[in-house]
This record gives structure tokens, sequence and C-alpha cells, in this order.
């Protein structure tokens, strides 16, 4: 058991060197590791609650969702009716439900039948109970009656939280900022925690937009003036400029020539000519295919360039665009120009996010926190060295040297993954050292005894290392699954604290049964003990 070949105790040595050398950049600072190659700038970030940063807790608008719901359900049946070749009038919304009655009675029960194939079952559990997307009923006077159920509007709630978090990380994230935390909050709120950000105003202008970005031609036969005094053709909208087009108002085609959902890629960048920051931007194969049609068809007309109901420029098609690339300007600063290409290259959010709780954890209150856990770490660091030395001596300085090693290799392994370090995290990693130093007393003890049962020193470390295993790995092994359940099923700094502790519990085991070990085998072959006393 004290035996190591030549190359087990040099890869030994060797994994506790590389682990330990990943911690090494959190001792630069921001601005050195930045100019480190990528791979060698991964380091501990520190969470909200130590350096400070922007708390916000959004809520999806589920009037939105229900608007988008069953105006889909109405293009839906619009569609149908028209693909059927069946008259129909008076197609309307009314709260959940769309209304249209057909024309024909003779129509009416093949076209009752086509409808009933728009409402689906509900995936996952509630399939089982026969649940539907859409009620259809007759109404009577050939009135057919499509209601969206409860179930159908919490299924896609759901649904729209789940590409909302995806979206808004990929958002903030494109800020360059590190470890952003967004995590569902109940049925139907997201938690964004941004450490290091302390302008919440910037994040919520960024992740609050829909970012619904549409290419759509303007109604030049009728002016804004016009159409305020109710002369609104009824295929066109009113739409407001934004405020760096001067508040100005367009007439625009509700018709949607070519949508954002066609863009591939967005750049912030400068015109060539003026200078001024703009977005640059591509289409794919088929938006570029209906963008070139719409230019070479409306050469010389007002484009308008839409983002969530607001013209952010008006440009006139001077030339057919056939590349499938083109640029926006509307008087940007180069930050906006910067934060609309984030979000045009994150996508649009499926709803509206409302803010219901936002603030700032000053850096003041992390920078105390930092302190006093630091101040705690020492002192019980300290305490726990004196123990370890005053009960076992020299085996004792063993252990504190694969304690500080341990510590090191729990820190490089943070390093490596890009974890948040949190105060829960923190008090992770004092109780590792707790269970690392309880781990060393065990191995410890089970020498004593072997030494007081008569065995000789060398006999005796072997068989206090070879027995007190599984007693170590049973404990180990039971606070892993502990911090494993911790993870899968907690949030926020409870997982930050499972991570930390697992984490800690895998350096552990290594260390105890590995570089203990190894350290404690040279000992024994340099003084080659004829009597032990751990004193």
């Amino acid at each position: 058991m004290l035996y190591f070949s030549r190359w087990k105790a040099l890869a030994t040595l060797l994994t506790a060197l590389v682990v330990c050398l990943f911690a090494v950049p959190n001792f630069f600072s921001e601005a050195r590791l930045k100019s480190l190659p990528a791979w060698a700038q991964r380091h501990v970030v520190l969470g909200l609650d130590l350096q400070g940063g922007s708390h916000i807790l959004l809520e999806v608008d589920l009037n939105d969702v229900r608007k988008q719901k069953v105006e889909a359900l109405r293009d839906d049946v619009r569609n149908t009716l028209r693909t059927a070749r069946v008259g129909y009038t008076g197609l309307a919304i009314r709260d959940l439900s769309v209304e249209v009655r057909i024309r024909e009675e003779a129509d009416f029960p093949a076209t009752l039948a086509k409808l009933r194939e728009l409402s689906q079952p509900l995936g996952g559990l509630l399939s089982a109970t026969g649940q539907r997307s859409v009620d259809v009923v007759d109404a009577g006077n050939r009135v057919i009656r499509l209601t969206i159920t409860q179930p159908a509007i919490t299924d896609r709630v759901r649904q729209v939280i789940d590409q909302a978090i995806q979206i808004v990380e990929r958002r903030i994230n494109a800020l360059g900022t590190v470890e952003p935390l967004i995590q569902r909050q109940g049925a139907d709120r997201i938690l964004v925690q941004v450490p290091g950000v302390d302008d919440p105003k910037r994040i919520l202008d960024l992740i609050g937009k829909t970012a619904k970005l549409t290419f759509r031609l303007v109604d030049d036969t009728v002016s804004p003036q016009q159409a305020e005094q109710g002369q609104l053709p009824p295929d066109s909208e009113l739409l407001k400029g934004t405020s760096k087009e001067g508040g100005q108002s367009y007439v625009i085609k509700k018709q949607i020539m070519v949508s954002g959902e066609e863009l591939v890629d967005a750049q912030p960048g400068f015109d060539q000519r003026t200078s001024e920051p703009i977005v640059s931007f591509k289409f794919n194969l088929n938006g570029a295919r209906r963008f070139a049609q719409v230019t070479q068809e409306n050469v010389g007309r007002p484009f308008a360039i839409v983002l969530d109901d607001e013209v952010i420029s008006a440009p006139v098609i001077r030339e057919p665009i056939l590349g499938g690339s083109g640029q926006i300007s509307g008087n940007f600063t180069v930050e906006q120009a910067n934060d609309l290409s984030i979000l045009l290259r994150a996508g649009a959010l499926p709803a509206r996010l409302t803010p219901i709780e936002q603030r700032v954890v000053g850096a003041g209150l992390g920078q105390d926190s930092i302190v006093n856990g630091t101040r705690a770490s020492y002192f019980g660091a300290i305490l726990v060295v004196l123990s370890m030395l005053l009960i076992y001596g020299k085996f004792g300085l063993i252990a504190n040297i694969a304690v500080a090693i341990n510590v090191a290799m729990i820190f490089g392994v943070l390093s490596l993954i890009n974890a948040t370090l949190t105060l829960p995290g923190i008090i992770g990693i004092v109780l590792t050292i707790g269970i690392a130093v309880d781990s060393n007393v065990l191995i410890y003890e089970r020498i004593r005894e072997e030494v007081r049962g008569g065995r000789t020193a060398i006999a005796a470390i072997d068989a206090g290392f070879t027995r007190a295993l599984s007693t170590i790995l049973d404990s180990n092994i039971t606070t892993f699954i502990a911090a494993a359940v911790l993870f899968f099923i907690g949030t926020g700094p409870v997982r930050g604290f499972a991570v930390t502790l697992g984490v800690g519990i895998v350096t552990t085991v290594f260390t105890a049964f590995t570089l203990t070990r190894l350290i404690v085998s040279w000992w024994v072959r340099w003084k080659r003990p004829t009597k032990l006393q751990i004193s």
C-alpha cells in the first residue's frame, strides 16, 4: 500500500501541480488576464453577493402570450378556409376565442370537421388526460367558435419561459459579462443576476425589448396627418419613429416583406462615408431572395425598418440590393449600435418581459462579505493547522500540506469550469477543509490503533491507510450524493454551495489517498522508522 512506482508518483504530482496551476489566474488583475491566451483566462468569478451587480426579476406578459396565441389561431383559421376554398364572413377574435361564420350551409359540416383538425392533443403528461389545445364548437347559425384552452395557455407560457431564458442569456453574454445567473422563478418569472454590472437600466433596455424586427414598405398614398384624422387604409398602420428619428410618424403597410427571423448575422460598424455608427446585417438564402425581390420591385419607395412597432429607419430604396446584406442607420451612438446588433443576433423574445423588481447590490457590501469571509476562513484554517500539529506532530504537518494543496486544487477546478463563487460557495470550501482534515484524522487514528496492537511502524502505517479507506469512501460518497441532490434540485446560491462541496469531496479523496500517502511513503523510505509515535 505504501509502495509507489516512479510513474505513479510522477502522475500524482503532475495531476496535483496542473490542477493547482489553474488557480494561478485568480491572482492576476483583469487587465493582466486579458493579455493572456484564451485558455489561460479561466478564473473563479465572484457572485453578486461578493462583487455587487444588478438584480432583476422579470415577469412574462400573460396578456401578450394570450394575444399572440389567439392571433395565431385566427391566422390558422383563415389559411385553412382559404385553402379549402370556403366562403366565410365575420372572422373575429373575442377574448380567447375565434369566431367565423360560414356562408353556405352545405359547406358547414365539412368545414367544422376541417377546423377541428386545428385542435391538437397537448404533449407531455397532459396528453394522457385527453386535454387539447383548442375547443371547437358549433355556436349556431353557421358560426364556428374555436376557444384556446387554459392548459394550452399554461403550456405556451412554459415554452415562452424556456425560450426567453435562452435568448436573455445570449443577449447578456454578448455584453461581455461573465457568468450571469438566469433562471426560472415560479411559473411565469425569470430571475436575472449580473455580477459586476451596476447599471440595471442598460440591462433592462437590452433584455426587455422583444426585438421583433420587420422590413415593410411605407404607404405613401396617405400622409401621417391624414391617418391621424381617421383616413388610415385597412392594410396599413400608423407607427411612431424612435427618438433618433425625431419622433416622426409613418404610415406603414401591415404586410411583412422580410422578417428579422431571416437574419443570420448583425454586427456594429461605421458608415464609410459619414463615419456614423451603423448595424450591418445579413440574411439567409430565403431572406436574401425575398429582400432582393422587394428592392427590385420598389426602387424609389421608402422601405421601413421596424423594431418592436417603432420605425428606427425608413430609407428610400435607391437601387436593388441583391447581395442579401445591408445596413441600418439611425443616428446611433456606438453603444446603441452595439446593443441593437446584440438584440438582432440573439433573436426576438417570444413575449414581452415586464420588470417587477430591480435593485443594485453595491460593491461595498460585496467587499465586506469578502473581508468577513476571508477572515473567518483564515481564523478557521489557523485553528485547524495548530490542532493538527499539536495532536499528530509531524504527521499533522503532512496533513496540513495535503489540505493546503487540496484547497488550491478546489480553486483550480472551479477556475477550470469558470464557476461563480458566492458566500455559500465559500462555506462549501470551509466545510470541505473540515472533511479533508477529518479524512486524515481517521487515517492517523487507525494508525494509532495498529501501533497499540503491536504492529511495526511500517505495517501500522500501511494498515492505517488500507483499513481507513472504506470508512472515508463511505462518508464522502454519501456527502457527494447529498451535494448532487442539492445541485439538481437547488437554485442559485444553493447550487453554488453544492458545486464547491462536490468538487471539494473529489479533491479530498484524491489528496487523502494519493498525495498524503505518497508523502508518508517518502518519509518512511527516508527515515525508515522502527518505532512510531504519533504525538
